[in-house]
């Protein structure tokens, strides 16, 4: 084959999750109920679509009176188009549709998006086996809200190896959130009633034997103990901080 001569092969094409899952018929043609326009950035204008297998071109303005139409069918999730249908991969290609209702059959990139994953899954699940007993209770108390002391550490266990195999990315980015200890913490205080809520979660109000006072107002639509960590980690909270760590630590 000479040097820079196209290599025809056979493709395939599946439907994504989201499409019917064993027969679906695409659109062909351009139409007010789906419009089949693609943007020609060398023209800057909209072309129409409309497969035809008698014909060279998928773009109607390139295409004769004389187009045969046919319906494009996927058959149990799967389309298959010879080398020998050009015009019928090339309306594909620029079809609306791909990406969204099907996508090309790529068994590499598939094989390494898939490698990809189970490589994040088995980094997941090594960082969650080698936690300490200590972070093991920080991360369920920012995970699940949990109560360390009323749950096995056997539970705390399975319950993170599980989140991590799971949604080994969010696992991951915890791990690595300067906050979390803090976070752990903060559900901590809330648990031995150090912290305590009123007016329907809206404030936050210290519950020490010293201090009685309001901390601070939840403002609207914000996650109340990531507002207290953040207030705790300023300069103004940092006495706070300090003062319940003590009394946990006593």
């Amino acid at each position: 084959m000479k040097k820079g001569t196209k290599k025809f092969v056979d493709k395939t094409y599946k439907l994504t999750r989201d499409a019917a899952p064993l027969s679906f018929m695409l659109p062909t043609r351009n139409s007010r109920r789906f419009p089949l326009l693609h943007f020609d950035d060398v023209t800057g204008t909209n072309r129409a679509l409309r497969y035809a297998r008698n014909q060279n071109s998928p773009f109607e303005d390139e295409q004769d009176g004389n187009a045969i139409l046919e319906p494009v069918i996927f058959e149990d999730g799967f389309l298959n188009v010879p080398k020998n249908n050009q015009v019928l991969q090339e309306f594909l290609h620029y079809h609306p549709l791909n990406g969204k209702k099907f996508n090309e059959v790529n068994e590499a990139k598939d094989a390494a998006e898939i490698v990809e994953i189970l490589n994040l899954e088995v980094d997941a699940l090594i960082e969650a086996r080698q936690l300490s007993i200590e972070m093991i209770e920080n991360v369920s108390r920012v995970l699940f809200g949990k109560d360390s002391s009323k749950v096995s550490t056997a539970e705390l266990k399975r319950d993170i190896l599980i989140f991590a195999k799971r949604e080994p990315q969010e696992f991951l980015n915890i791990l690595g959130d300067p906050m979390l200890k803090l976070q752990g913490n903060v559900a901590l205080f809330f648990d031995k009633k150090l912290l305590t809520f009123r007016k329907n979660q809206k404030e936050v109000w210290f519950n020490t034997s010293s201090n009685k006072s309001r901390m601070l107002v939840v403002p609207y639509g914000e996650d109340a103990k990531f507002i207290v960590a953040s207030y705790l980690s300023s300069d103004e909270g940092l006495d706070s901080l300090k003062l319940l760590e003590s009394i946990l630590e006593s």
